[in-house]
Formats: C-alpha cells, structure tokens, sequence
C-alpha cells in the first residue's frame, strides 16, 4: 500500500478502536466524551506505528529492512520495558498486514533470515483506484479481529502487562 493508505488505515483504526475500548451501552455525554478522549489517545501512537516501516524507504531495502517480524516484535516488546507506546505495534502490524494483504507485492517477513517476500494474490498495485477501498475493508476486518480479541480474549490495553508477565 501507499502511504495515503496507510495514513487511512490508522485513522479508520483509531476510530474504530476507540469506539471499540470504550464499547459503551447506553450513550450519553460522557460515553461520547470518553470515547473521543481515546481515540485521540489512539491516533497518534497508531499512525506512528503504521508510518513507521517505510521508515526504510530512505535506507536499507524496502518492504524488508523494516518490515519483518522482527521489527514487531521489538515493537510489541517496547512498552512492556519501557511503559509507554502501547498502542504502536497495532499500527505497525497493520501496516504489515495491508502491505501482505492489500498490495500485490507483499514483504519480506522473515527478513534478514530470507528476502522472500510473502504476500496474498488478492493486492492490488500501490496506485491503483482500488487502493483506498482494499484499504477500507482490510481495515474493517482488522478492526473485526481486534474487536473480538479484546472482547473475548483480553482487553487490549492489558496486552502489554500480559506480554510482561510472560517475558519477566
């Protein structure tokens, strides 16, 4: 995916999530307020974390030096050392997931053990005119998955207290 794609990806997921980790019942004013609060609370680790592995465009290669599951992990790690950007390593594994999904080309997931590039034939090219709309229902099945996980798994913003209790 382009990066306008992306950018929609992680705009569309904080909405969403926002609406999701809030999930309220009855709406009222503060219900609204609340989930307003975490979706700007959302947005911005989010689409940092989606931006993030084109970071790559400018050095190493694309769609490999970052876009492993490598990276993520130490993505997904770095809140349980450091106690903060929880929310980050939703944006980068969307980001992965649109690339493998949504584009034509894929990534290099296991990168740098292999530069085999792993990707769905269901993409399209980055500038094609169905790029946004791949990007809208990639989107909304992620937001499907995320919703259910947090719903009958475990609350997403525990993640990060459970991935510490496992390392530590």
């Amino acid at each position: 995916m382009n990066k306008e794609g992306h950018v929609l990806n992680a705009a569309l997921l904080s909405v969403g999530l926002g609406v999701v980790l809030v999930l309220p019942t009855m709406p009222s004013a503060s219900t609204a307020l609340e989930t307003v609060e975490m979706i700007v609370r959302l947005s911005v680790p989010i689409v940092l974390g989606a931006l993030f592995p084109d970071v790559d465009t400018a050095f190493g290669k694309h769609r490999k030096t970052l876009h492993n599951v490598f990276v993520l992990g130490v993505i997904a790690a770095y809140p349980v050392f450091f106690d903060n950007l929880q929310f980050v390593w939703i944006g980068v594994a969307t980001h992965f997931l649109l690339d493998v999904v949504g584009s034509r080309r894929g990534i290099a997931f296991f990168y740098p053990l292999t530069s085999q590039e792993w990707g769905l034939p269901s993409g399209v090219t980055t500038s094609s005119k169905y790029a946004n709309p791949v990007t809208v229902v990639v989107t909304l099945l992620e937001l499907g998955v995320l919703g259910a996980f947090h719903v009958y798994v475990m609350p997403l913003g525990s993640v990060a207290g459970a991935m510490n209790a496992l390392i530590l």
